[in-house]
């Protein structure tokens, strides 16, 4: 098996666990644990923590460290810098808005397998060239959502993607029913509001719901 098959089957693994995957913007870190463990016992599992805060850091580390059900790996990714961190607080996985050439070259070396983000055909045929099957795609509803995803499907049969970026719950199904969908990214299951009061409960219910759609 060549290092990409195996890097895609890793991914895979990641990625098959659930029909979507969490989006999480944590900004304190003792928020970490209890969210992942609402979104694990809701049938969530793969947690995506976004860069996005002074606490993204801590908060992959705690999860890792505490909530042995969930498969956490970073968000907004966007350099070797950002890989490095990730590694050492233990994320399993990274997964990046975009591409660049240093990005992909800092993988390479990387420990936990890289899920590059795309949005047109030419940013996934330098994916594709560099041996990458698996993708995000991102901003998925303003980069031409299910629409963009039936016409890759065409030229590009080998890729797959986890699409990204204003999918709700009511838009999640159609994208799950693409053969070339492996699993949706969303931040509906986690209100801002839930999450400030604390309601892991509320969280829990709604991480259910998501989990539910791929047989729905």
């Amino acid at each position: 098996m060549s290092t990409m098959q195996l890097h895609a089957q890793r991914i895979d693994q990641v990625l098959l666990r659930a029909p979507v995957v969490p989006v999480l913007s944590i900004a304190r870190v003792e928020d970490a644990v209890p969210l992942a463990r609402a979104l694990v016992d809701g049938g969530l599992p793969v947690l995506e923590v976004t860069l996005r805060t002074e606490a993204a850091i801590g908060a992959i580390r705690a999860i890792h460290e505490q909530v042995p059900g969930a498969s956490v790996g970073a968000g907004t990714v966007l350099s070797a810098r950002d890989l490095s961190a990730i590694e050492a607080a233990g994320a399993g996985f990274a997964i990046s808005p975009g591409a660049t050439d240093a990005l992909y070259a800092a993988a390479s070396d990387a420990r936990i397998p890289l899920l590059p983000g795309i949005a047109t055909a030419s940013e996934l045929m330098h994916g594709l060239e560099l041996g990458y099957q698996r993708f995000k795609f991102f901003p998925a509803e303003s980069s031409g959502g299910i629409a963009a995803l039936k016409a890759f499907a065409g030229p590009f049969a080998q890729a797959k993607f986890c699409p990204t970026g204003g999918i709700d719950a009511a838009k999640a199904p159609a994208y799950l029913a693409l053969p070339n969908v492996i699993t949706v990214g969303g931040s509906w299951m986690v209100p801002a509001d839930a999450l400030a009061a604390g309601d892991w409960q509320r969280i829990a219910n709604l991480a259910r719901e998501a989990a539910a759609l791929r047989s729905a």
